[in-house]
């Protein structure tokens, strides 16, 4: 593996992390066991904090693949908490708002779900990246600062139901660039005539990376190590090779 002329991996990114953790612990773990001073590394496509799943990491001349990665087709996995609204959509904010869900069927659920497949418009979530007047919409948020965020058009290739449990849902939502889940969750709490929000969210294949193709950083750990040793053994054997 050569990390300067660019390799792409594959990480399953824990629970609790950022993205930016993540792509910050790979590059001080290459850095630090390879000996090299500078690495250039990024990241296609972000997770929440709450998310886990499928985070693809460029290094090197590869990073200039990232814009291209991003625009794959997306699948996740989500629960959803019916009943209950946060201004952030999941569990990074408390409960502000209950609903009633004692009408809430099972065939209406699914009757829903295909109300969202294909082409449609979605107002992305205030506790978010998208920019408003040059600013993060986030930092309005955690100001209390309410500001106008237009919709964005995006795809839903497919949405289906998993687990049907009220007042907890788990859908399976393959889509577009751009789609926040966090919003869906509150577009179908709206369409049921009550409320929702995020309590777990799997990022489960970017284009035709899957879970299973995923890497964690102790993985990664051990191939670098094998990559030190190997450039150890060629070292040692260069040097006796000059004597």
């Amino acid at each position: 593996m050569n990390f300067t002329e660019g390799e792409v991996l594959y990480f399953n990114k824990p629970l609790h992390w950022t993205s930016f953790d993540l792509v910050n612990k790979a590059r001080t773990m290459i850095k630090h066991t390879l000996g090299i001073k500078k690495i250039k590394i990024g990241h296609a496509g972000t997770l929440d904090p709450l998310a886990t799943g499928v985070l693809i990491v460029c290094t090197g001349k590869a990073t200039k693949k990232i814009e291209t990665l991003q625009y794959q087709t997306k699948e996740y996995v989500a629960t959803l908490q019916l009943g209950a609204t946060t201004p952030s959509f999941d569990l990074e904010t408390e409960i502000d708002a209950t609903y009633p869900t004692e009408h809430i069927t099972k065939e209406q659920v699914e009757a829903v779900l295909q109300q969202f497949l294909g082409e449609i418009k979605q107002i992305p979530p205030a506790f978010s990246a998208v920019k408003v007047n040059g600013k993060r919409a986030y930092e309005y948020a955690r100001k209390g600062a309410e500001v106008e965020i237009k919709p964005k058009t995006l795809v839903i290739d497919e949405i289906e139901l998993l687990e049907y449990n009220l007042p907890s849902l788990k859908i399976r939502v393959v889509c577009s660039k751009g789609t926040y889940i966090r919003a869906l969750a509150r577009d179908i709490g709206q369409a049921l005539q009550s409320g929702a929000h995020l309590t777990a969210l799997e990022r489960t294949r970017i284009g035709d990376i899957k879970l299973e193709d995923c890497i964690s950083l102790d993985h990664l750990r051990e191939k670098l190590n094998e990559m030190k040793a190997q450039m150890s053994e060629e070292a040692q054997a260069a040097e006796e090779g000059q004597e």
